[in-house]
């Protein structure tokens, strides 16, 4: 497997006027038939894609029919897409899509952390409530893989082994999307403890843009990807959450594009055909940050500046995403130190 040795500056961060800290990375802009349009860095960088899988992961279980068979409602696709913060109205939608499918929360292998949404963090500290599985950010993607356990009529308990009929229809959809073969994804446990995939930034780029535009895909894909990108771009609140970089920007975008981002600075955007231009193809954008942007101030930065260059955003969208864009770096005292913003590399798009 290729080391990624190849990524460039592409997000700095001054202190007056020294460059103090680089983020460095890589970006593939690509179509829905796998054209390069654009690269930065190392475009066949092969990263882990972490949650910016689940539109992808969510495609077996809509394909098997889950959406008739358990009456899907777009914001319970929107909530299995999600990495979601956590809160009231996340575990209410997870509770109903719960009773739908005859599953318990218990059942959920993902483990438990607190909300991210903060006040509901704040709220169930002082009420003493433990938070449970359904505040998990990825409790979403499990109900949604025990949901296709449930149609494969195989067992609940060990759903996330990579053997198991579950994560092997997820694993070889995902493969037909990416265009990629099954046994060259390099595979690792996520933070949820479900699979997760690496594969090279261009594969999973084009896999973005055929969610926007799945026409050339067989019948019941094709719904299914529909599916994903109607539910996601209509409930972007589900998908995140408050201060939240894909709810934000989806909600910018007003149903032209679908984001989600992953863990370890990646990010994936899909944006529909005709959205650039009158006659432009849909396309498909990942990115990574290889230091794994743990402050979230790289990535979300770095695609809305691409975006805004490709001409996705107009200068009133671009105002409303004003604190995912070059800003100004502050102390405590609120006094002005130094910007954060993109290197000159991104000019070359």
């Amino acid at each position: 497997m290729r080391s990624n040795l190849n990524h460039i500056p592409l997000v700095e961060v001054t202190r007056g006027k020294i460059v103090e800290s680089v983020h460095y990375g890589s970006v593939a802009i690509v179509d829905n038939g796998g054209h390069l349009l654009h690269g930065l860095g190392d475009p066949q960088a092969v990263c882990f894609l972490h949650s910016s899988a689940k539109p992808l992961q969510v495609l077996a279980l809509l394909e098997g029919g889950g959406a008739e068979k358990f009456g899907l409602t777009d914001q319970e696709i929107a909530v299995m897409c999600s990495s979601h913060s956590g809160s009231d109205e996340h575990f209410q939608v997870l509770q109903a899509l719960q009773a739908k499918i005859g599953i318990r929360e218990s059942d959920l292998l993902c483990g438990v952390h607190p909300p991210t949404d903060k006040p509901t963090a704040k709220r169930l500290l002082i009420a003493g409530q433990k938070p449970t599985p359904n505040r998990h950010n990825c409790s979403g993607k499990h109900t949604g893989m025990l949901a296709l356990a449930k149609i494969l009529s195989a067992p609940l308990e060990n759903y996330l082994d990579i053997d198991h009929p579950v994560q092997q229809k997820i694993l070889h959809t995902f493969a037909e999307m990416c265009d990629f073969p099954v046994d060259q994804i390099e595979l690792g446990v996520d933070g949820c403890s479900a699979p997760v995939f690496a594969i090279p930034l261009t594969n999973a780029a084009m896999a973005f843009a055929r969610l926007a535009d799945p026409a050339q895909l067989d019948g019941k894909r094709m719904a299914a990807c529909q599916k994903v990108f109607a539910s996601m771009s209509a409930h972007p609140y589900l998908v995140a959450g408050t201060d939240r970089f894909d709810t934000d920007f989806m909600t910018v975008a007003g149903g032209k594009a679908i984001s989600k981002s992953g863990a370890e600075g990646y990010v994936a955007i899909g944006i529909q055909p005709g959205a650039l231009a009158k006659d432009s193809p849909a396309i498909g954008l990942a990115l990574k940050i290889s230091d794994g942007d743990s402050e979230n101030r790289a990535g979300p930065l770095l695609a809305v500046e691409i975006l805004s260059k490709l001409g996705l955003l107009s200068n009133d969208e671009m105002s409303r995403l004003q604190p995912y864009r070059s800003r100004s770096v502050t102390n405590w005292r609120k006094l002005e130190v130094g910007e954060i913003r993109p290197t000159a590399s991104i000019n070359s798009l």
